[in-house]
């Protein structure tokens, strides 16, 4: 087991790790950015060092610095949490360079799934369904038409590289279609430095849902249920969910024992997670996040599987917790992600948060790193928390839910609480009858007149 584990990442993901490496008796180190001085994980970690300016660029994805806090400290481990360097193979490959493990997959695998056009073509290859679209990248001096019509329209152009929806254009007709790889290929190209983008048939009405999946990195690897991720707003997750309301035991069973056989024959390592659109009763793969993802605490719910710990545990050479037959899904869980952001027009509200009371009783949890006091700063996500609840049904899950969006004060910052507090009363939700357009729509209709 490691000694002492940096934590190369802030906010509400570092303060779970460094949970997790108590629970082990592992020593921390918390990085921080000088807006970060007063973070909550900085607090509460046994070392803390100082890597620069607020900037991203010049603190958490400043290699350098990061390598120098590990050193002065004596940390034998990363662990990137999500976000900034946790799907950067280079980074990991820069760490095993310095002796030092990286706490997450192998190099060679976070760089073959960060390529989405690899990452497709490897899916199909370990028999994981995929969506029909081109085999490689597309640009408007490609045949891009004669693949349109043979996908039939209309067609999603998507970056190679990176996500978050950005690059990612819609070509209804074929009179759309050019516009839509020259927009998709600018947007990628200034957002993610590659200019890539390929070609997919575009689902109407698809479930956003996404298996979880742990690596011991030498063969074996077990998959831990399907959260559905299908409340999007910009192609960004609001809520989340496992199970998903549209899936039964038999599906759950398929598919996970796909994605879990493929990641036997990769041998991966530490925790994933295989995303797919579901329409009709079919799977199709669109992409694997090669790191801890920020809903990962409603599997933990369901499961009882502490995620972050097992990363910590396989990255150190340990076993996997159980075997597959052992996991059993208990109850339902919901995420909610609050976000300090104008309700209706998504604004970001940095801030001081004069009033803070975080709701509790059984089955509510609250992953955040603020306090009474705490300042949002301006220069990173706008996430003030995440609150999740656990219900033996969906309904009493969704009933605890009510209450705890209730009880929940967060003052001094405008917050996404008011939107959710809606949402768990709208009929559409209630019977889980959603989709991944299903917030946008909704947000539209709900726009005041102009």
């Amino acid at each position: 087991m490691f000694d002492k584990i940096l934590i190369a990442n802030r906010g509400e993901i570092a303060l779970r790790i460094l949970r997790a490496c108590k629970e082990l008796g592992i020593s921390t180190v918390a990085v921080h950015s000088t807006a970060d001085a007063d973070a909550m994980h900085v607090r509460l970690a046994d070392e803390s060092v100082c890597i620069g300016p607020p900037p991203s660029k010049d603190s958490y994805l400043n290699i350098p610095a990061l390598l120098a806090a590990c050193e002065i400290t004596g940390a034998d481990a990363v662990h990137p949490g999500y976000g900034f360097l946790s799907e950067n193979a280079r980074f990991a490959e820069i760490l095993e360079e310095h002796n030092l493990r990286f706490i997450g997959p192998k190099s060679e695998h976070i760089r073959l799934m960060g390529d989405k056009i690899e990452a497709k073509r490897t899916a199909k290859k370990l028999g994981i369904p995929v969506v029909p679209g081109s085999d490689g990248g597309v640009g408007p001096e490609d045949d891009a038409m004669a693949i349109a019509r043979e996908i039939g329209f209309p067609v999603l152009i998507k970056a190679a590289a990176g996500g978050g929806g950005r690059g990612m254009k819609v070509a209804q007709t074929e009179a759309d279609l050019i516009t839509a790889i020259q927009t998709a290929g600018s947007e990628a190209k200034s957002a993610f430095g590659d200019a890539s983008v390929y070609m997919e048939k575009y689902l109407s009405r698809p479930r956003h849902i996404e298996i979880q999946v742990l690596g011991d990195g030498r063969g074996g690897a077990i998959h831990l249920g399907e959260r559905d991720c299908s409340l999007q707003r910009r192609h960004q997750k609001v809520w989340e969910e496992g199970p998903s309301p549209v899936l039964d035991a038999a599906a759950r069973a398929k598919i996970g024992g796909t994605c879990a056989r493929a990641m036997q024959e990769m041998k991966y390592l530490g925790a994933g997670t295989v995303e797919f659109l579901y329409e009709d009763n079919e799977f199709y793969f669109i992409e694997m996040n090669t790191r801890i993802q920020v809903e990962h605490p409603v599997t933990e719910m369901i499961t009882g599987i502490d995620l972050v710990l097992e990363q910590i545990r396989v990255a150190a050479g340990g076993d996997l917790p159980c075997r597959q037959d052992e996991i059993t899904i208990s109850g339902h869980a919901i995420e909610c992600r609050v976000n300090a952001e104008n309700p209706v027009t998504f604004r970001p509200s940095p801030g001081k948060i004069t009033q803070y009371h975080p709701p509790g009783g059984l089955g509510v949890r609250i992953d955040s790193a603020v306090y009474q006091g705490y300042v949002i700063p301006p220069y990173y996500d706008s996430l003030v928390g995440k609150l999740i609840v656990h219900g033996k049904t969906r309904g009493e899950c969704l009933m605890r839910l009510r209450r705890a969006l209730d009880e929940m004060v967060v003052d001094g910052i405008e917050t996404t609480l008011p939107l959710f507090r809606n949402l768990v009363r709208e009929p559409g939700i209630i019977d889980g009858d959603y989709h991944i357009h299903w917030l946008e729509q909704y947000l539209a209709a709900s726009e005041p007149a102009k």
